[in-house]
């Protein structure tokens, strides 16, 4: 059976689970240790967790990394290669290049994995599937794996959980394995629990929870600094507005990257911002607001091209619905502008040739249909397939906190 530690404090401040764990003398501290993680991955003070736990005399011998690499900083989607952390001076092994899970030869040598990394809780993280292909590893390996549970930064609400969930016949990818909402509202030690049953997998998994988090709360109540979780993912509110806005890369339409507003922009050079702002405005949407404004990327779409764009404000974010908002925008442009908008393949390390990646996205096939459909018949689809099903009742057995 899967295990999970707590440890009782007596003030408010959130734990992390590695800070948790810090304050542990556990049997195993000695033992050859692996650690996934990256450099976003911190204590609750902002120290390191990777040198936080090798100061403590936690035995890490070797590290693994997700996509954008250990120092967070590659571009989306591109392959990274392995390396030594220039922190530690350990070894680092890519699992965002050619192999997205460590090799038996990779292993062999360790006796523990130890995983810690910030999670924004949209399914197309990939972190999340970095820790799915992990915990397969070392089901088929025997060996154990520890997660340190971080809280979900855009709140583990599960009533505000947004689908579409994912069709894994025919859209499966690493963008979304398995079958769960675009939004889950869980933790990464959650969905551990979770996967490990439901897959079969079978893992020998321990969650060391992190404490003093409830599920209602946002990453600005944590009262802790936002690390930027990659290189669009810079603050809070790109994080809320990512599951909705992070459709955009679909499409024509840039979601931001290449300026310091990603995933808090939308716009392109043949947009009127005025008039899109307008029009998004009077949809009556309650907890968000645009304005108009232009920029230029550095990079990625429309390079050193000046483009008109909306800034997404969050009015109130405890109701805010980011899958149904970004729905509806990518709606209102091809609306406006049917003759500039495209769906455009995102060619990436799992994906080269970008093919499909709107259902990769949303998980579900054909997606594109949706959008040709009158605007009522549009919205009421939208208000349907956003809806995460049975959700909470089939998560609710591997909730960790309140």
């Amino acid at each position: 059976m899967p295990t999970i530690l707590k440890e009782h404090q007596n003030n408010n401040m959130i734990f992390f689970g590695t800070d948790i764990l810090l304050r542990q003398d556990p049997s195993w501290k000695k033992q050859r240790i692996a650690f996934v993680t990256n450099h976003a991955a911190t204590t609750n003070k902002l120290a390191s967790s990777r040198k936080s736990l090798l100061g403590a005399g936690f035995n890490v011998v070797k590290l693994f990394s997700p996509e954008h690499g250990l120092n967070v900083q590659g571009a989306d989607g591109i392959k990274m290669n392995d390396g030594i952390d220039v922190l530690t001076q350990l070894p680092f092994i890519s699992l965002y290049n050619e192999k997205l899970a460590p090799t038996e030869d990779d292993l062999r040598d360790i006796d523990i994995i130890l995983f810690d990394i910030p999670d924004i809780g949209c399914r197309f993280y990939t972190y999340l599937w970095t820790m799915t292909y992990m915990l397969e590893a070392c089901s088929k390996q025997n060996k154990k794996l520890i997660i340190l549970d971080r809280p979900n930064p855009i709140s583990g609400n599960l009533s505000l959980a947004e689908g579409p969930m994912l069709d894994e016949n025919n859209c499966s990818s690493f963008i979304g394995r398995w079958d769960i909402p675009i939004r889950h509202s869980c933790t990464i030690g959650e969905l551990a629990l979770y996967f490990n049953e439901t897959k079969n997998i079978n893992a020998d998994v321990e969650i060391i929870k992190c404490q003093n988090w409830s599920r209602t709360a946002f990453h600005p109540d944590w009262e802790i600094e936002f690390v930027p979780t990659s290189p669009a993912i810079k603050n809070f509110e790109a994080a809320l507005l990512y599951p909705g806005l992070g459709l955009l890369e679909a499409t024509n339409i840039s979601e931001g990257r290449g300026t310091e507003l990603s995933f808090q922009i939308a716009g392109a050079p043949w947009i009127d911002a005025q008039e899109v702002s307008t029009i998004f405005n009077k949809l009556n949407i309650d907890d968000v607001k645009t304005e108009p404004i232009n920029f230029t990327a550095l990079h990625n779409k429309y390079p050193n091209e000046k483009c008109d764009c909306v800034k997404f404000e969050l009015l109130h974010a405890p109701s805010y619905q980011s899958v149904f908002t970004g729905l509806l925008f990518i709606k209102l442009i091809k609306s406006l502008y049917p003759q500039h908008f495209e769906w455009r393949p995102y060619p990436t390390n799992v994906n080269p040739d970008g093919k499909k990646h709107l259902d990769k996205l949303l998980g579900i096939s054909n997606s594109e249909q949706i959008f040709e459909l009158p605007f009522n018949e549009f919205l009421k689809t939208i208000q349907q397939i956003t809806k995460p099903n049975n959700w909470q009742k089939e998560i609710e057995p591997y909730l960790l906190y309140d």
